[in-house]
C-alpha cells in the first residue's frame, strides 16, 4: 500500500541484528544463571574465573536462536514498531511547525471547497499504482462532503516519467486545467511517456505547444524540490501519503479511514 522511492531504499539502515543478538545473549545468560542451582557466592566465583567474551555470548545466543527463532522475529518486530512510533511522533511535531507549507503553499494546487473547514493534503506520484487506486476514494469524499478542501502535493519518486508528469500537471495551471488534467492522468494505464502525456493534455483541452513551453519554467522545478524537502521533513518515504489535521497517514486510505480522519480533524 505504499510505493517507496529510490531515496528510501538507498538510505534506509539495515536492522541492527548483531547488536540485538548481543543484547539477547546477555539477557539469556542472566536468565541461565538465575535458574541454575548455584549459590550467589558460587556464581560470583564462577563469573570471575570464567569471564564471558562477546564472541562466546554470541555463540551461545546463536545456538539458542536456532532452536527458538521466534524470539528474534518478535524482537525485531518490537524494534520496528518502536521506530515507527518515533517517526509518527516526529512527523506530528513537524506538521505543527510547517503548517503554512503543508496547507497554504501557493504553488500547490487546491481542489474541493477552497474555504472548506477540513483540508486533505496528498503527496502522490502519477505512476504509483496505489495512488491511482485511492484516487476514486478521495474524489468520492470530495463529492459527498462540500466542506472538504484538498491540497495536491506533486511528489514524483518513481523515475523520469513521474517527474515529467508532475511538471506537466503543474504547467497546466497556466491554462486553468489542473484538476481535469490531474484526474485524467490518474486514470491512465501504463507508463506516462511524453506522447501519452500530450495525448491526455489534448483530451482535456490543453494547448500542448504552450504546455511544453511552460513545463520548462524554473518555478515548477523549484516547487517540486520544495515538496521533496517537505516530505523528508515529515518522514514521508513513499506514495501516497496523506495529512489531515495533525495526523499523517502513509499509504492508500480506505473510505472508512478517510472518514474517521476527517471527523477527528473537524472535531478539533
Amino acid at each position: 500500500m505504499f510505493a517507496k522511492g529510490s531515496e528510501d531504499r538507498e538510505n534506509r539502515p539495515a536492522p541492527p541484528v548483531r547488536r540485538l543478538v548481543f543484547l539477547l545473549g546477555a539477557a539469556l545468560l542472566a536468565a541461565a544463571v538465575t535458574v541454575s542451582g548455584c549459590s550467589r557466592e558460587e556464581e560470583k566465583t564462577k563469573a570471575q574465573s570464567q569471564p564471558r567474551s562477546k564472541e562466546e555470548i554470541e555463540r551461545i545466543v546463536r545456538n539458542y536462536l536456532l532452536q527458538n527463532p521466534e524470539v528474534l522475529v518478535e524482537s525485531m518486530r518490537a524494534l520496528e514498531e518502536k521506530k515507527e512510533a518515533d517517526r509518527r511522533e516526529k512527523a506530528k511535531g513537524a506538521i505543527g511547525r510547517r503548517r503554512a507549507e503543508i496547507f497554504h503553499d501557493p504553488d500547490s494546487p487546491v481542489g474541493g471547497n477552497p474555504e472548506g473547514d477540513v483540508t486533505i493534503v496528498e503527496f502522490f506520484d502519477y505512476q504509483c499504482g496505489f495512488c491511482r487506486r485511492v484516487a476514486p476514494v478521495v474524489d468520492k469524499a470530495l463529492e459527498r462532503d462540500p466542506k472538504l478542501r484538498i491540497v495536491y502535493k506533486e511528489f514524483p519518486i518513481l523515475g523520469p516519467n513521474s517527474s515529467l508528469a508532475a511538471r506537466a500537471a503543474l504547467a497546466s495551471r497556466g491554462q486553468g486545467k489542473y484538476l481535469p488534467f490531474h484526474k485524467s492522468l490518474m486514470r491512465v494505464e501504463g507508463a506516462l511517456s511524453e506522447s501519452n502525456l500530450l495525448r491526455v493534455a489534448a483530451s482535456v483541452g490543453l494547448d500542448t505547444a504552450r504546455l511544453k513551453e511552460d513545463m520548462k519554467s524554473p518555478d515548477i522545478e523549484a516547487a517540486i524540490k520544495r515538496n521533496h524537502a517537505l516530505a523528508r521533513a515529515l518522514f514521508i518515504r513513499g506514495t501516497p501519503a496523506f495529512i489531515i489535521g495533525d495526523r499523517l497517514f502513509p499509504g492508500a486510505l480506505t473510505e472508512s479511514i478517510l472518514q474517521d480522519m476527517v471527523k477527528t480533524a473537524r472535531r478539533k
